[in-house]
């Protein structure tokens, strides 16, 4: 199958590109940048120029492909509103492209943005209709009109080495602060999942998913904050402390109010419906490795409260 891949470049889409193309697929990578192109062409990819704010480019890439993975996601959180206008939008023209045949459209969302009805999200909840990013919702519209589209929600957390997302960011704060913190008592949970895994994972949704289908790629179901704060401390060798409510958006900047949330999700149905078994180290597992912390001194130079700036998920 030759597969059109936004967000190619990213963290989660370069090992998407590998793992299709290790599978026996062809992979036509999306690229905005003359980096992307040569990291696509050694990856063996081939290599269609574009943007996520390129409509054309994205009509043009998915009407060339027999199916397409959509991970590409402007995680400006200072402009979110925007950045999930232009997600929406994408992702009706990538539906456009391929409407009238079987070809597969996965759409990447996240497992925060779904309605949990339970202890754990679950792949049978509904996307919250309060939050700004629709990208569900434009995915489940599509295949009301017969495209072959489905969800994939990542959970807050998807690491391995290169990771650049919420726990590297978490390790920059505890640099420049002296201190690893968590939120309260630190019992609240974050679900996490290794890129092998996701990945891994992608690939099965192309090859068997269901159209209108919703997929958990979830390892971990829900490790307290307060463990995760405690293999940061030790993995820089620095006080765990707690930060109450009040105190977190000081201490944090703008990503307290994801470290804050209770987000539990299980992947139950999507292992039993697609045999999908997570092999990969766990989180805590993974930060007790110490590839995080190679070059903590570095990410601490960066502005803390900066907003996160990647095209990937």
């Amino acid at each position: 199958m030759r597969v059109f891949v936004t967000g190619a470049t990213g963290f989660v889409g370069t090992a998407v590109v590998r793992e299709l193309i290790d599978a026996g697929h062809q992979v036509l990578g999306l690229a905005r940048s003359d980096a992307g192109t040569k990291s696509l062409v050694a990856a063996g990819a081939d290599v269609h120029w574009g943007s996520l704010e390129d409509l054309e480019s994205l009509r043009s890439g998915a009407a060339a492909a027999d199916g397409v993975i959509h991970t590409a996601f402007i995680h400006d959180f200072s402009n979110y509103g925007p950045a999930a206008d232009a997600d929406r939008l994408a992702i009706e023209t990538l539906g456009d492209a391929v409407a009238g045949s079987d070809r597969p459209l996965i759409v990447t969302s996240g497992t925060l943005l779904a309605q949990r009805q339970g202890s754990f999200a679950t792949e049978e909840d509904a996307p919250n209709p309060s939050f700004p990013r629709k990208s569900e919702e434009a995915a489940l519209a599509l295949a009301a009109r017969g495209v072959r589209a489905c969800v994939l929600r990542l959970p807050p957390s998807v690491h391995g080495n290169g990771d650049h997302g919420f726990v590297p960011r978490l390790i920059s704060v505890a640099c420049e602060k002296g201190v690893s913190a968590f939120i309260g008592d630190g019992l609240n949970r974050w679900p996490a999942v290794h890129r092998l895994d996701a990945v891994h994972l992608y690939r099965l949704v192309l090859e068997k998913g269901s159209a209108g289908a919703t997929y958990h790629g979830v390892a971990d179901e829900g490790v307290p904050t307060r463990e995760i704060a405690e293999a940061i401390g030790r993995g820089l060798n620095v006080p765990v402390v707690s930060k109450s409510h009040e105190a977190a958006a000081d201490h944090f900047g703008w990503i307290a109010r994801f470290f804050g949330i209770d987000g539990p999700a299980s992947s139950a149905l999507t292992q039993e419906r697609l045999r999908w078994r997570p092999v990969q180290p766990r989180i805590i597992a993974d930060l007790n490795a110490k590839h995080y912390f190679e070059h903590a001194a570095e990410a601490a130079l960066h502005r803390i409260d900066e907003p996160l700036h990647r095209t990937v998920q």
